[in-house]
């Protein structure tokens, strides 16, 4: 099973964190929704969504009942959590309870962990061109209580999202992004540059530049991932999980 580790997280021995790929060929081929589909409003049956996510949890060695996941609306919502289940209306999640897991689901959005390893607080957050426009970043840091000591040691993690290159949107999306995030030249409609936006409010909301990284690759371009732009409703969704393990 081909998974990502993000390399910033495994350096503390205080998490654990990874991002799924799409494993069309390994996992399910013949399915609605061929591959590692995780995402609970996809096409598959929920019991074949279901056998996924034990599939994943048995490979890395972790508990599927004890994953909090959030049931996403390209909202601002963030919940605090203290027990594993799925949070309807929800788009961010925060605990310090370390052994649970918390998940977020994408498919050309950007799945954001967020980890303080001074305060042993994780945070999850979805942040696909809604979220984002509307400040889910900087809510869910405010909501994690990090404080100015702390931000030096605080991690962040931009999972494979889609690319400038591939985000083309119409104006009254563009609008909503500053113009430096915006590339209105290169192309024939305006281009929104989601990851280095999500990049900025995480270095603007006191995260050090060099603790925050931003996954190079596109969704859309890597058949590696689900991608909803590309494939619409044959698309699955991938899955970020992040725990506190010590």
């Amino acid at each position: 099973m081909k998974l990502i580790y993000p390399g910033l997280f495994q350096n503390t021995n205080v998490f654990e964190a990874l991002f799924t790929e799409a494993n069309r060929d390994t996992v399910n081929p013949e399915g609605t929704i061929p591959g590692l589909d995780l995402g609970i409003n996809t096409l598959s049956a929920s019991e074949k969504v279901g056998r996924n996510i034990r599939i994943l949890a048995d490979h890395i060695g972790w508990d599927p009942n004890h994953i909090a996941t959030a049931q996403q609306v390209h909202g601002t919502h963030i919940e605090r959590v203290d027990k594993p289940g799925l949070y309807p209306g929800t788009d961010g999640l925060i605990t310090n309870n370390r052994g649970l897991a918390l998940g977020i689901q994408v498919a050309d959005c950007a799945a954001v962990i967020v980890a303080d390893p001074v305060s042993k607080t994780i945070g999850t957050f979805h942040a696909g061109w809604k979220g984002a426009a509307a400040g889910i970043i900087n809510k869910g840091l405010e909501m994690m209580e990090i404080k100015p000591v702390n931000l030096k040691h605080t991690l962040a993690y931009i999972s494979p999202c889609i690319s400038l290159k591939n985000f083309e949107v119409g104006e009254e999306v563009a609008e909503k992004f500053p113009d430096a995030f915006v590339d209105r030249v290169s192309y024939s409609k305006p281009h929104v540059d989601l990851k280095n936006y999500i990049n900025h409010q995480l270095h603007q909301g006191g995260v050090l530049e060099e603790n925050i990284y931003c996954s190079e690759e596109c969704t859309y371009d890597d058949n590696r991932f689900y991608s909803f732009r590309r494939e619409r409703e044959q698309a699955g969704r991938m899955l970020a999980l992040v725990k506190i393990i010590s």
